[in-house]
């Protein structure tokens, strides 16, 4: 399995959520209005930087990662705010089938 994390642009966080959908993905965590500084510049939520992202957290099959990262790839160019995936290793320790 992988735990995958993908920061997105806060306005766009609906176009990813779609696209997870689309491609199967069924569950997901979100952390919204995230504020930090990154290759996109400062997204502090205040008046002089007033952008944000979203951060979420979903665990697929490591089959299905390829198929998820292109997605998003072809999908989160310029006008997705620079969206970034992070991907690791998951082993379920307890709960649902992952």
């Amino acid at each position: 399995m992988k735990m995958l994390m993908i920061v997105v642009d806060e306005a766009k966080k609906e176009e990813l959520e779609i696209l997870l959908n689309d491609a199967g993905v069924d569950g997901y965590t979100e952390i919204p209005r995230v504020m930090g500084m990154g290759d996109t510049g400062p997204r502090l939520g205040s008046r002089a930087f007033p952008r944000t992202s979203a951060v979420i957290f979903t665990v697929v099959a490591a089959d299905r990662l390829r198929q998820i990262r292109e997605r998003i790839e072809a999908c989160c160019g310029p006008d997705m705010g620079g969206a970034h995936m992070m991907a690791w290793d998951v082993e379920s320790m307890f709960g649902g089938p992952a």
